[in-house]
């Protein structure tokens, strides 16, 4: 669809974070669509391919054009959504996989975001009938692990 280079090295930079959150995931015992996530994080930049000034500044132009884009290639609603929801993350109705891919685009610069990790971390605890605090310590140690390679990943998206 005409990605450029910058584009589709976010999207690996973006991936090796989620394969991480995956790892921790699967070693958790939890259940979720490991395909979901990873295609997400795939597509969830899509709308840059039309608005490449949002790679260096901020915008989000490319939320909406991104999903229409897909759409018209017939890409399934619910992962074409990706585009939007990964910027939205702060709405209630998110799967867990949208709240994911959230994460990880944030975690592979490096960048915590309290909130998102408190809805994931809470969405696991929920699913594990456990509570926030049970979770918590493995969950903030792995994001921490994840984060810690931002500088890195930074350094290999120029």
């Amino acid at each position: 669809m005409g990605a450029g280079k910058r584009l589709l090295t976010h999207v690996q930079l973006v991936g090796e974070a989620a394969d991480s959150l995956i790892t921790c995931y699967e070693g958790l015992g939890i259940l979720f669509d490991a395909q979901l996530l990873e295609l997400g994080v795939a597509i969830h930049d899509a709308g840059k391919i039309l608005h490449p000034q949002e790679l260096d500044a901020p915008g989000s132009l490319h939320e909406p054009a991104g999903e229409t884009l897909l759409l018209a290639h017939g890409v399934q609603n619910e992962i074409a959504r990706c585009c939007v929801s990964h910027a939205a993350w702060h709405q209630n109705d998110l799967r867990f996989e949208e709240l994911s891919i959230a994460l990880a685009d944030k975690l592979w610069k490096g960048k915590r975001e309290e909130a998102l990790e408190l809805k994931i971390i809470d969405a696991i605890a929920q699913q594990l009938g456990k509570s926030r605090w049970d979770v918590f310590a493995q969950l903030d140690t792995a994001f921490e692990e994840i984060a810690a390679g931002g500088n890195e990943r930074l350094s290999r998206s120029r």
